[in-house]
């Protein structure tokens, strides 16, 4: 299943880096800092963005 990941209008365009060790994500910009960290929720397909930044 295809999941959508927000990861907010501010990185639009940048390149990003998704790490994902089963359903731990975390998404972190080209020069290393952490965008998101989150558990994947299978259930859903669009995983949107709360105040999940470490």
């Amino acid at each position: 299943m295809l999941h959508h990941i927000s990861v907010g209008r501010r990185y639009r365009g940048q390149r990003i880096i998704m790490l994902m060790a089963d359903l731990d994500v975390r998404v972190v910009s080209h020069d290393g800092e952490l965008l998101r960290h989150f558990t994947l929720n299978p259930n859903k397909n669009y995983q949107p963005r709360k105040d999940d930044v470490v």
